[in-house]
């Protein structure tokens, strides 16, 4: 009887104990997720690069090496956004955040570094060829500059950091950058 009454008292309580709700896993890094779609414009960037920079002298007749960076692109909330990490070699790191925006066709990106206080709002939009061109929203750089993120090949991709100094009516490359995967 006493077993018996044990039972009776552990299922009396099983039942009376809620049903814990099975929580969805989220993955985070699921790199599948941005490699469909609009999201396959940034997601083709996933993975870790080796960043060689170069950036053009003051006067403009020059082009110097720069000490290089590391590059990192995530894809994180299952097709949510793209991600990167920014890590040159002076020890800074930023990120951006980029969401596409499937009602106006463009990427909202959202830039931050650390030691600068604040972000930058950025727009970017994939043209025809392939390349995906940003701009600065807010705060305005002075001067202007845009970046144009190239197509990857089977060694790497390029970008390319361009300023203007008559509001936007010709552009001229300041900065650029080689990426390879990281070995």
């Amino acid at each position: 009887m006493k077993t018996a009454s044990i039972i009776l008292t552990t299922m009396i309580l099983a039942a009376a104990i809620p049903a814990r709700a099975v929580e969805p896993e989220i993955p985070i890094h699921n790199e599948d997720a941005c490699m469909e779609g609009p999201l396959a414009q940034f997601g083709r960037y996933i993975g870790n690069w080796d960043i060689a920079d170069s950036q053009l002298s003051q006067d403009g007749t020059e082009w110097s090496d720069g000490e290089g960076a590391q590059w990192n692109f995530v894809c994180i909330g299952n097709g949510t956004a793209v991600q990167d990490f920014w890590m040159p070699a002076n020890g800074a790191v930023g990120t951006n955040l980029r969401i596409y925006n499937e009602v106006t066709g463009n990427w909202d990106i959202a830039w931050a570094i650390n030691g600068l206080p604040g972000f930058a709002y950025i727009q970017a939009r994939e043209g025809e060829d392939g390349n995906i061109v940003m701009h600065y929203k807010t705060p305005v750089p002075n001067p202007l500059r845009r970046i144009t993120f190239f197509p990857p090949d089977d060694t790497g991709w390029d970008w390319t950091m361009e300023l203007s100094t008559d509001d936007g009516e010709t552009w001229f490359a300041a900065y650029r950058i080689r990426a390879t995967r990281s070995k």
